[in-house]
């Protein structure tokens, strides 16, 4: 592995290369990322590099974001499936029925979508950001897409405007249950229960903070507690603890695993790098429409 590591160092400096990896990934693959992140720390860091080459250790919808934010860059993604069902529940013929119905709304997407949806959209949001966005946004009624829990969460904060729901979950966090944080606080009455706005609003209730993963990880570091039960991806449970070794992390009932978040591997970051292969490619014209919902996501960070 060590020998693997010297190569993609070398690989990643001789191209003049940027590795970028979300906080699911699994640990060997953030130790060699030059940034590691939410969506919207990686949106915003794909948007300002001066690198030639993104390679992008996340899943697909990622890499799109930062071909869209540098369209001049080469932009790979080391396994070319690695996808994401919540992106895939929506496509932009959905997004135009639901223009068609709500004539009067401007349609607020979640990052977790298709370069094709994000072009039909007015702006993005990340789970960071979403009630920002929603809240500066110029309209009385929102469609917010596809993630029904986030949108949720963001009418719980925004009671002077309506949101529009799609019925579109991720399946990781849609597995975490109510009846888990109830016994978080029988069994472990000073813990903190810290949640991801992707979980069901039962559960969301229940929680402490609910924040994205780059929350958590301020959160968890700044406050006094010393146990924590984290109800997001089980890859930031490894990250919280790596961090915070005089603190305990567990999971909120078993653990989650985002399947394709764990496809990639060192190998394929290597052969990314080696072959140039696994490029980004989309439309000139989807970019630039998808941009300009971008370009005003990152106007509210």
């Amino acid at each position: 592995m060590s020998d693997l590591v010297e190569k993609i160092k070398e690989l990643k400096e001789k191209k003049n290369a940027i590795i970028l990896a979300h906080n699911y990934q699994i640990m060997g693959v953030q130790e060699i990322a030059d940034f590691t992140g939410d969506s919207l720390e990686l949106a915003r860091k794909a948007s300002q590099t001066s690198a030639d080459i993104i390679v992008f250790c996340g899943v697909r919808f990622m890499a799109e974001t930062a071909k869209i934010l540098s369209p001049d860059k080469k932009v790979l993604i080391p396994v070319k499936n690695a996808g994401c069902p919540l992106a895939d529940f929506i496509k932009p013929e959905d997004v135009n029925e639901l223009k068609r119905k709500y004539p009067d709304a401007k349609v607020v997407a979640y990052v977790n979508t298709t370069a094709d949806v994000k072009a039909v959209s007015d702006v993005c949001c990340t789970s960071a950001n979403a009630i920002k966005v929603c809240q500066n946004i110029e309209a009385q009624k929102i469609i917010f897409i596809p993630d029904k829990n986030l949108g949720n969460w963001v009418q719980k904060n925004l009671r002077d405007k309506e949101i529009i729901l799609y019925d579109g979950f991720c399946y990781v966090h849609q597995g975490f249950r109510v009846e888990d944080a109830e016994l978080v606080r029988k069994e472990l009455p000073g813990a903190k229960i810290v949640v991801h706005p992707e979980c069901p609003p039962q559960v969301v209730d229940k929680a402490d903070a609910v924040l994205s993963t780059s929350g958590m990880l301020k959160y968890c570091k700044e406050n006094d507690a010393k146990e924590f039960v984290i109800g997001t991806e089980e890859g930031m449970i490894r990250k919280l603890k790596k961090e915070n070794p005089d603190k305990k992390f567990y999971s909120l009932g078993n653990s989650r695993v985002c399947y394709d978040m764990k496809l990639t591997r060192l190998q394929d970051v290597y052969d990314a790098l080696l072959y140039e292969r696994y490029v980004v490619k989309l439309p000139t014209d989807i970019i630039d429409r998808a941009k300009r919902a971008l370009t005003e996501m990152i106007k509210y960070v």
